[in-house]
């Protein structure tokens, strides 16, 4: 049974929030959620393997951080029903529906089977999770530019 939310939780959600408000994460954030529209494994790689280009921290910068964040779900240190709020980790569903149909192939390109893993698992390891993803992806595949 999952913990109730404490004070403590809110605070942690707080802070996260707020360390998204950093400039250089704005930056990211707004590339992956406004320019980043990766159609297939190839054109996601050609992001995720040119290291040192600004879209390539950027990407890992974003990717990075909703992986420490998914980690605290995952681990129990931060409640999963305040993590799920669309108003906290609604991009985190966008991010995921942006890459989900290739993600199995972008793993064993990179040879790395941890890719996004713990993304994927706070949002598809529970019922509520699988429920706000399922009315969330749909919009987000229709905003894909044309």
């Amino acid at each position: 049974m999952a913990k109730k939310p404490t004070i403590e939780d809110a605070r942690l959600i707080l802070e996260l929030y707020d360390l998204r408000r950093e400039p250089e994460m704005r930056k990211a954030r707004q590339w992956w959620l406004m320019t980043f529209w990766p159609a297939n494994a190839d054109e996601f790689m050609k992001v995720a393997m040119v290291m040192g280009s600004q879209e390539n921290n950027w990407y890992r910068q974003v990717i990075s951080y909703w992986g420490i964040v998914a980690s605290f779900v995952l681990n129990g240190i931060l409640n999963e029903k305040l993590f799920l709020q669309p108003s906290f980790s609604g991009e985190l569903f966008f991010i995921l529906a942006k890459v989900r149909s290739f993600l199995p192939e972008l793993r064993e390109r990179t040879k790395n089977p941890e890719l996004m893993l713990n993304v994927e698992k706070a949002i598809l390891s529970s019922k509520a999770g699988r429920e706000q993803y399922a009315k969330m992806e749909p919009r987000i595949l229709a905003a894909r530019p044309k």
